[in-house]
């Protein structure tokens, strides 16, 4: 597997990498360490989940649909569900707040925030003023609300790290979060839940080097919803082969060429998951193993969090990480794109406290279910007299 600064890997045939990818990792290796310049990355993150859940068989009681064909179809055990006073703002604050916990930051040296959501509580407030002024970052700040489907949150990432790179800011926060929609009875509900994600980028004390970050982009109508729509149309068999695997499978691959890697050389891989049968699939395709897989995969257990699946697989796995691991992190956003990133987990991570703020598994643990007409409540599906909440 992957470590720390590949500068100098062994290939799988026991020779020397060939002088194109000792170039690569040569570069990568001397930019970071050897001349001085400091690569960016991660600094902290933190992740929110709500702890409600609704389990499949209790939907399907109710639209009279054949259970075990639909979790043998999509793979989703649970999905996580907001409360009645929870939204993007509130979870992207949540999120922030548990990323601060993590690492010593003044907020006022945060020079962006960028909130990626397709669920947005305002069409016009900004998502991203309202966690600026919870965190209590300055006045000075670039702040904008992303939309891109399920990868608005990793495309804020890129942005945060070109500005941190280019020292226009010293950190920058990208938060993905959604509480997503699905028509009664439609196949969405079974998977559109509810969570957030936020990164720290920046330069000091990066737990998680980015080496390398690219996109690929197409105009492919898979999934959409118009203004003033309160639900989503997807296009069917549009949203798998010509849109998520796809743009997935082809950003993934263009990572590893250009990094000049396999996926034996990554320790996690980690994919946008709308279910649990399409990320899995897309690393078999690619030739990644379960074991790279299932600490970053879950949507079995918490439906698609939309803007913030892959941010929150990929916390899931810094919580756990190791200095030397080497991980690919792939995003897809639907209408079409995906993000890649190639990361290598460093020795800062476990000068970190991961436990100051609530872990992956921890929120995994703490459940309450509910039923049907609770769901709908909670979700608003049900229209109420005036006064009522």
């Amino acid at each position: 597997m992957g470590k720390a600064h590949p500068d100098f890997r062994i290939d799988h045939s026991g020779k020397s990498a060939n002088a194109e990818s000792c170039f690569v990792n040569f570069y990568i290796y001397a930019h970071t360490h050897k001349f001085g310049v400091l690569m960016s990355g991660i600094v902290t993150y933190g992740s929110y989940i709500p702890r409600f859940r609704i389990k499949p068989e209790e939907i399907a009681r109710v639209w009279g649909e054949d259970v075990d064909a639909l979790k043998n179809g999509i793979y989703i055990l649970s999905k996580s569900v907001p409360a009645p006073d929870e939204d993007v703002a509130t979870i992207s604050v949540e999120a922030a707040r548990n990323a601060m916990k993590r690492k010593s930051i003044d907020p006022k040296e945060i020079g962006a925030i960028y909130v990626g959501s397709e669920s947005h509580p305002y069409a016009v407030k900004p998502t991203a003023t309202i966690v600026a002024s919870a965190l209590g970052v300055d006045f000075s700040l670039f702040a904008a609300d992303y939309e891109f489907a399920c990868k608005a949150g990793t495309a804020g990432v890129q942005n945060v790290k070109a500005m941190v790179d280019s020292s226009m800011i010293k950190y920058g926060m990208a938060i993905g979060a959604d509480t997503s929609q699905g028509a009664p009875g439609d196949v969405l509900e079974y998977t559109a839940s509810a969570g957030g994600t936020a990164f720290v980028v920046g330069k000091e004390k990066v737990i998680a080097e980015i080496n390398s970050t690219l996109s690929v982009t197409s105009d492919t109508p898979d999934f959409w919803r118009r203004e003033g729509q309160p639900y989503p149309s997807h296009g069917e068999r549009f949203t798998g082969e010509p849109a998520y695997f796809r743009h997935t499978l082809s950003a993934a691959r263009m990572m590893m060429e250009r990094m000049k890697t396999e996926p034996v050389d990554y320790d996690y891989a980690v994919f946008h998951q709308p279910n649990g049968k399409f990320p899995s699939r897309a690393a078999k395709t690619l030739g990644f193993t379960e074991p790279q897989i299932k600490d970053g995969l879950l949507t079995p257990v918490i439906g698609n969090t939309y803007s913030a699946s892959m941010m929150t697989g990929l916390s899931a796995v810094l919580d756990i990480a190791k200095p030397g691991d080497r991980i690919l992190a792939t995003s897809f956003g639907s209408g079409a794109g995906s993000d890649a990133f190639d990361l290598t987990v460093t020795d800062a991570i476990e000068e970190m406290d991961r436990q100051a703020a609530p872990t992956i598994k921890e929120m995994l643990s703490k459940v309450r279910w509910l039923d049907y007409a609770m769901y709908a409540k909670f979700k608003k599906k049900i229209v109420v007299g005036e006064g009522v909440e």
